[in-house]
């Protein structure tokens, strides 16, 4: 199928909810099929903070970065060809070096510092940073609010990047707080994004459910648009044969818990998807998934080269329009399944 269509006068036809690294992969898969104005990407920033005085976002970045074609190839964050007079520098002084900033990822937070502190929302900054680095993708933060992932551990009550990056995910988690979350407001554009008359569709990407999508979720309005949606929302797995495929999802599974699987991960999405994709080596998973009332598709999601990103997009978009054929899109309240639009 093509996803290319466009009918509302620059209306996005999808939305994407993404965290990071394996989110983004599939972002630009996406973009290749259902590129332009036709998809609207909504980042988490849950785990922004500052670091040296800036304000850094993580995951907008590595999207951004992503979709500009620049991103680091080995890591799948940072900008690629980076170099690291800073943090020599910064080392030399004794500074706190935990959290590492090249050069060139130091200007984009400069720059999104700078601007913060003379009064512009991140969804603007957002937009100006794509537009400075050619990405005609629309990406939202979540909020223009302050909100924050937090972890209870048994090291203590840690924000996000401490747990990952200072304490390499090494403490147990017990429970996850979004900080924030209930004052937070959608950003600009978001609420517009997923009521678009155009909306064929909502993509969850295979990123972390707990720490990159279920802060997105946790906007109150943002949840109460989807669960009223009337179009298909399609989730990817990030679990793949019992491991995640990048950072500490499974870990997490198992302290709260759950058995890390594709299957917990449907389960952990409840009523908010219709449609689910999930790797041909976890094909044995399908017929629980199904069980929940939640259609699926297996493919290789594990996205080495662009190729390969394109083709997992491709399945997701396929697997939406047999949710839409089958008048598949939730269900609502009162048990009754809804149509699609």
């Amino acid at each position: 199928m093509s996803g290319k269509r466009m009918d509302h006068d620059g209306a996005p036809s999808w939305v994407a909810l993404t965290g990071g690294v394996g989110g983004a992969k599939l972002c630009l898969g996406l973009s290749r099929l259902v590129g332009g104005n036709d998809l609207a990407i909504i980042a988490n920033c849950g785990d922004d903070f500052e670091h040296f005085g800036l304000h850094v976002s993580p995951d907008i970045d590595t999207v951004m970065y992503t979709l500009a074609g620049i991103s680091n190839p080995e890591h799948g964050w940072g900008r690629a060809d980076e170099t690291w007079a800073f943090m020599t520098a910064m080392e030399q002084l004794g500074g706190d070096t935990w959290f590492r900033l090249g050069d060139k990822d130091l200007a984009t937070n400069v720059e999104r510092t700078r601007r913060r502190q003379a009064g512009e929302p991140l969804s603007a900054i957002t937009a100006r940073l794509c537009a400075a680095l050619g990405v005609t993708t629309t990406i939202l933060p979540a909020t223009d609010d302050r909100l924050r992932t937090m972890l209870e551990t048994d090291a203590g009550y840690l924000d996000f990047q401490t747990y990952l990056i200072r304490q390499a995910a090494r403490p147990a988690v017990s429970r996850i707080v979004f900080d924030g979350a209930d004052t937070a407001r959608p950003a600009p554009g978001v609420i517009a994004a997923l009521t678009s008359p155009a909306l064929r569709g909502v993509i969850v990407c295979p990123s972390n459910p707990f720490v990159s999508i279920d802060p997105i979720l946790a906007v109150a309005e943002i949840a109460d648009v989807l669960a009223r949606r009337r179009v298909p929302v399609i989730a990817v797995s990030p679990i793949v044969e019992g491991r995640a495929v990048k950072g500490p999802a499974a870990k997490m599974f198992r302290e709260l818990g759950m058995e890390p699987s594709a299957l917990e991960v449907a389960r952990h999405y409840g009523g908010l998807i219709d449609g689910f994709v999930l790797d041909q080596r976890d094909a044995d998973l399908a017929g629980g998934i199904d069980d929940l009332g939640v259609q699926t598709a297996t493919a290789e999601t594990i996205m080495t080269d662009l190729d390969s990103k394109i083709d997992l997009a491709r399945t997701v978009l396929d697997l939406a329009g047999q949710c839409r054929a089958g008048g598949i899109a939730g269900t609502a309240a009162d048990g009754r399944t809804r149509a699609c639009g």
